[in-house]
C-alpha cells in the first residue's frame, strides 16, 4: 500500500517569541493523528517537507505547537498558511472524509445504485454525507457500521443503509 498525505490543520498564527504558532484543525481526528503519526508541512502535498513536533502547550483552541529547527517569531511566521500532513496509507479511516471522495457514486452493498457524494459535513456527534439521488438529497453519518468501504482510486463509497435511512 502506498502512502499519501493528508491535510489536517492549517497554521493559523504565530504565538508568542520563541517559534510557536497556533492551527486550525480540518479534521476531527486532529488530536489523534498529530501526536501519533509523521508530519509534514507545506502549501501542497507534493512539496511538503517533514517536520518534528517538538512540545505541544496551552489547551483547547489556544494550543501552541512547537516544532524541531523553529526558534524564533520570524521562523514562525514564514509557516503562516501552510497545511500540516500526516501520511496515511489507503487503508487508514481518515480517508472516509477524504476530499476526493466528492462526485463518488454511492451504493448499497447489495450492488443498488444510492446516489453521488456531493458534500461531506462536520455535524457534533460524527461527520456525514450528502448524497444526491435525483432532486432530493440525503444525509448519510460517516459510521463504520453504515459506511463499509471506500474506494478512492474507483470513485465509490459502498454503504449498508439501516431501515429509513434513505427515505
Amino acid at each position: 500500500m502506498k502512502n499519501k498525505l493528508f491535510a489536517i490543520a492549517k497554521i493559523t498564527r504565530v504565538a508568542g517569541l520563541k517559534g510557536e504558532v497556533g492551527v486550525r484543525p480540518l479534521v476531527r481526528q486532529f488530536d489523534d493523528y498529530v501526536m501519533e503519526k509523521s508530519l509534514f508541512i507545506g502549501f501542497d502535498p507534493n512539496i511538503a517537507r517533514d517536520v518534528k513536533l517538538e512540545k505541544v502547550s496551552g489547551v483547547e483552541k489556544k494550543r501552541r505547537f512547537l516544532f524541531n529547527g523553529m526558534k524564533t517569531r520570524d521562523e514562525a511566521e514564514s509557516m503562516i498558511g501552510q497545511l500540516l500532513f500526516v501520511s496515511v496509507t489507503d487503508s487508514d479511516p481518515i480517508n472516509m472524509i477524504s476530499p476526493d471522495l466528492l462526485g463518488a457514486t454511492v451504493i448499497a452493498d447489495n450492488g443498488e445504485i444510492i446516489g453521488e457524494l456531493v458534500d461531506m459535513i462536520s455535524l457534533p456527534a460524527n461527520d456525514a454525507y450528502v448524497i444526491k439521488q435525483g432532486k432530493k438529497e440525503v444525509l448519510i453519518p460517516v459510521v463504520p457500521e453504515i459506511v463499509r468501504a471506500v474506494d478512492i482510486q474507483m470513485g465509490l463509497v459502498t454503504i449498508t443503509p439501516m431501515d429509513g435511512l434513505l427515505d
